[in-house]
């Protein structure tokens, strides 16, 4: 891919975070997201082409609805933004046919962030495709069996976690979403890249999580605390310079 393809992908990129963003919403209710007309959720007035121009359209607009007045929130511009910020990053460290599948990976995986984020979930929809794009780039790379071998131990790993949480404490503390996601990662960097994933997935959540858990009165704020976004920016950086810690 030339210059001009990578400009592409980085031009290209707040649109695909507008995607992701609108993704994020309707997915949790049911909704298409290539079907219909976008409008406003809270008058339902249809935006016009010059509405949704990423970015532009909220600025102008300072972030309100240009029929009722209505906040839209940072939702869409901080997902462009981090959309275009991936595209940035990635061509920092490829080029060719492996920056578009660095792309790829990147919005995938900001996807199942956002979304984890709002609903505490992550979809299959989502998981799948990193998964597969994972074992063909392993294949690619002449390391399928490393590939698959990373997916299997990800899986297995969470999934057994998870599994003795619940016997333990008799609830989720660790969803099968997660375990997914880490297959999916393993894919990726291979079973010896995992420690370095579940590292800093647990040290950024850690850092996240400690001064949210705690309330002003002294009392212990006990809500569930989403994984998935902690491992998806563990799995792009690993993705990205390689493991820091190897099993």
């Amino acid at each position: 891919m030339a210059d001009a393809g990578a400009l592409f992908l980085i031009v290209a990129g707040p649109f695909v975070g507008s995607f992701v963003a609108a993704f994020a919403v309707r997915w949790p209710q049911g909704r298409s997201v290539v079907s219909g007309r976008s409008a406003c959720p809270t008058c339902a007035a249809r935006l016009a082409w010059f509405d949704l121009v990423p970015l532009l359209s909220w600025l102008a607009r300072r972030g309100r609805c240009g029929a009722c007045g209505t906040a839209i929130g940072a939702l869409y511009p901080l997902t462009e933004l981090a959309a275009l910020g991936i595209g940035l990053w990635a061509a920092t460290q490829f080029g060719g046919w492996e920056l578009l599948v660095a792309c790829l990976l990147g919005w995938t995986l900001l996807a199942l962030a956002v979304i984890d984020m709002r609903t505490m979930l992550l979809p299959d929809v989502l998981t799948g495709p990193v998964l597969v794009l994972g074992l063909v780039v392993a294949g690619a790379g002449g390391r399928l069996g490393d590939g698959v071998a990373g997916a299997l131990v990800g899986f297995a790993v969470f999934a057994l976690i998870a599994l003795a949480y619940r016997r333990w404490r008799g609830r989720d503390g660790l969803g099968l979403g997660d375990a997914k996601l880490l297959g999916a990662a393993g894919a990726w960097v291979g079973w010896a890249g995992l420690p370095s994933i579940v590292l800093l997935a647990s040290v950024a959540a850690l850092i996240v999580a400690v001064p949210m858990t705690l309330r002003v009165a002294g009392r212990v704020d006990r809500r569930e605390i989403a994984f998935g976004p902690y491992l998806a920016g563990a799995t792009w950086v690993t993705v990205m310079y390689g493991p820091v810690v190897l099993a």
